[in-house]
């Protein structure tokens, strides 16, 4: 076990029109670090995760955070980013400093403030998490390189979409349970499954409801080393945490595989001792429903194009074997980039310490989380536990 998550924050996912990237960091930060029970001055090191690419024109958001308390003034803080694995890339940093001995608390905190772009706008700063040199001119932004990965998927093995409304239902209708979710709506099978005015086609197969949304949002995570987490009032023990990187540009990979995504879990269940049966939970990034799908693949649930069978069987809905985003994920919760690993390890941690409300699954032991940049490029996996049984 390499450090602990001892308290944590999460704003609302959404529109947040009277808030900046700065109000939004402060509230998460200060209710973080009071939810563990700290005062601002424990606080050795902040790392926050934060993409931007053109979404603020605030460049230099490190500093930030220490407006939340003029206690933080003076700590060391340092701003991260790794494309949609923003967030738990922040969590990574702050657990080699822990590892290091160089804090005894860290906070990580996780945010994007989105929606102040113009549709047109935002979708040329996602694209930017591609290989530009040859991916940027796909149509549809990062929803047409998702739809190219789909047709290529459909023409390999078959049409799914079936399968990816299944997904898109069981997302949006555990995300219908979750407070903190953007879109609180359980859409339906149907109204997933069949194109409309309410649910176009965007790029390729995949229509509204295969996409994920964009957000304003920020979360906050304070960590600490297991010594002094086990004198805590909660804390839930890393048991596992794996970063993976693959090349940048799909025509260097097998764009179907996410082998990078599989050797992350790989090396996150060697380090824990764990297979994939002994896990209650997943939150995996679903930022297209196709993500979703090739990532059961690719975590062992099924064998390379039978993806499909695993949804259809019931197995990771909330009352499966192993329920997967029972918080709605990206699909229902809402994608603000920097803040969505942070958002899925606290997500993760509710459950395992029973905290979950309605999102609640049963009698759960241990969290697996995969947060993903890019196109299977930047893969992280995460193993949990409560640290007191």
């Amino acid at each position: 076990m390499s450090g602990c998550i001892v308290g944590w924050s999460h704003s609302k996912f959404g529109k947040h029109e009277d808030d900046d990237l700065e109000s939004l960091i402060a509230k998460v930060a200060v209710q973080a670090v009071e939810d563990a029970g700290l005062e601002p001055q424990d606080i050795g090191e902040i790392v926050l995760g934060n993409v931007n690419e053109g979404f603020s024109q605030q460049a230099f958001p490190a500093s930030l955070v220490l407006q939340a308390d003029d206690c933080l003034r003076y700590t060391p803080a340092t701003r991260v980013e790794n494309a949609c694995a923003t967030g738990t890339a922040a969590l990574h940093q702050g657990l080699k400093s822990l590892r290091a001995r160089d804090s005894r608390f860290v906070l990580c905190v996780g945010v994007e403030k989105m929606t102040a772009l113009p549709g047109c706008d935002i979708g040329k700063v996602l694209l930017k998490a591609s290989y530009v040199k040859d991916e940027a001119n796909i149509e549809g932004g990062f929803a047409g390189v998702f739809g190219k990965i789909a047709e290529l998927y459909f023409q390999t093995y078959g049409d799914r979409s079936d399968a990816l409304a299944l997904i898109a239902a069981k997302n949006h209708k555990n995300g219908s349970v979750n407070p903190l979710a953007q879109m609180q709506k359980d859409l339906g099978y149907d109204f997933c499954r069949n194109p409309s005015d309410k649910n176009p086609y965007v790029a390729g197969p995949l229509k509204r409801t295969d996409c994920s949304l964009v957000s304003d949002g920020a979360a906050a995570i304070v960590l600490t080393d297991m010594e002094t987490a086990l004198k805590m009032p909660k804390a839930v023990a890393f048991r596992a945490a794996q970063h993976v990187q693959d090349y940048l540009p799909m025509a260097r990979r097998d764009i179907l595989q996410f082998e990078g995504c599989a050797r992350a879990w790989q090396q996150a269940h060697a380090q824990a001792g764990t297979s994939l049966k002994d896990l209650s939970l997943v939150e995996t990034h679903d930022c297209f429903t196709i993500a979703e799908l090739i990532q059961y693949e690719a975590m062992g649930l099924a064998k390379p194009g039978q993806g499909a069978q695993v949804i259809e069987d019931g197995i990771t809905g909330k009352t499966g074997t192993l329920p997967v985003n029972a918080s709605g994920g990206l699909k229902s919760k809402g994608h603000p980039i920097g803040a969505t690993g942070i958002s899925m390890h606290i997500m993760a941690s509710m459950q395992l310490l029973g905290q979950a409300g309605e999102m609640q699954v049963a009698d759960p032991k241990l969290a697996g989380v995969f947060n993903m940049g890019g196109t299977a490029v930047a893969n992280y996996a995460s193993i949990l536990e409560p640290l007191r049984g």
